[in-house]
């Protein structure tokens, strides 16, 4: 029998129905009969996903503006599973892998410091394990291929651009690194960047392999409870990406 390994269960959670997007950071929903402003966290295109008239749950939040938070939504290929898009859960999950010591890629790690600035940029993490330091990067990796894969970003990223440069330049240093993406959706059979999305992005990413800085991902979903699930601790690099099978740009 498959033990779901629960990573986070939210609490204050509604049930909504996505309506539109407004503008970047915010989205339209109805929660019961009334219609409200929800926020984004994510800040990619999420074409695939951010349908009208999708079923999800947003969380209710003590906003300044907005009170409250789109958090998921739901999976058209799998019945009771939900799709998590907002990047703050994502790390939240992320820093609870790691305080159970279930990434097999991170273990004995532990969180030092919450968002390090390294030459002039922030990153998500920096981890002391028991090979020394590392500096963790983050990114949300929800758009699904064609064949179950997991694919980041779904449209020009230079944020994410700069934060893999400066990754690139600690590890030539000699210091500790990883990229890590969060695939948000259940049965993620991969990952792979997404060259249409950002094909700067997808080279930077390929010679981030070629010098072996670490790049590892794995997947989550929510179910029907508002449970955010750990559904596999590791995903590898697509081997049909085109840097692994050595295919011209």
């Amino acid at each position: 029998m498959y033990e779901l390994i629960i990573l986070e269960h939210l609490s204050r959670l509604h049930k909504c129905v996505f309506i539109e997007r407004v503008n970047r950071f915010t989205a339209k929903v109805r929660i019961e009969d009334h219609i409200v402003y929800a926020h984004i966290t994510n800040t990619g295109r999420l074409h695939e996903i951010l349908i009208g008239g999708r079923e999800g749950f947003c969380l209710e939040i003590s906003g300044s503006k907005l009170n409250y938070r789109l958090i998921a939504l739901a999976d058209p290929l799998y019945s009771g599973s939900y799709m998590v898009i907002d990047t703050i859960t994502q790390n939240r999950v992320f820093e609870k892998a790691i305080e159970n010591n279930l990434l097999p890629w991170l273990r004995d790690c532990r969180i030092i410091r919450r968002n390090p600035r390294v030459h002039g940029s922030i990153l998500d993490y920096l981890l002391e394990c028991s090979g020394g330091r590392v500096y963790v990067e983050t990114k949300s990796a929800v758009l699904r291929g064609p064949h179950g894969e997991s694919m980041y970003p779904d449209c020009p990223s230079l944020r994410g651009r700069r934060h893999l440069e400066v990754l690139m330049d600690l590890w030539r240093r000699g210091m500790g690194v990883s990229m890590v993406f969060i695939a948000g959706f259940r049965g993620a059979y991969c990952f792979m960047p997404y060259r249409d999305g950002d094909c700067v992005f997808d080279e930077l990413l390929c010679n981030a392999y070629r010098l072996g800085l670490p790049i590892h991902g794995f997947s989550i979903y929510m179910d029907s409870y508002g449970r955010v699930v750990l559904d596999r601790a590791s995903l590898n690099l697509c081997s049909y990406w085109w840097c692994l099978s050595s295919r011209e740009c």
